[in-house]
């Protein structure tokens, strides 16, 4: 039963995570804000949904599929959002300086 609270916890903290930053990514003003939002968000969501699938699984084949799945986001996600925001600047987009 314990594992199953746990575990439930942590998928519900992940889907919190990741619905904060689906409103960030709506209502932030430029493109700069809006990556650095879902790239944080991102990373914790995902990590807290996949703790919580590994908790409930157990120690098993399926979790080390996880925890490799999990290693391969949190290195990945900020590369990616960083890619992104440097095509962004490359290409001229301006970051929004006031909020009037």
């Amino acid at each position: 039963m314990l594992i199953l609270i746990l575990s439930g916890l942590s998928i519900f903290i992940g889907i919190v995570a990741m619905f904060i930053g689906s409103l960030g990514l709506i209502r932030l003003p430029d493109v700069f804000c809006r990556i650095h939002a879902v790239g944080m968000i991102d990373t914790a969501g995902a990590s807290f949904i996949i703790l919580g699938m590994v908790i409930y699984e157990g120690f098993t084949l399926v979790t080390v599929k996880l925890l490799f799945v999990g290693i391969f986001l949190f290195f990945t996600s900020p590369i990616a959002t960083h890619a992104v925001a440097q095509v962004a600047h490359t290409m001229g987009v301006a970051p929004v300086l006031s909020l009037i």
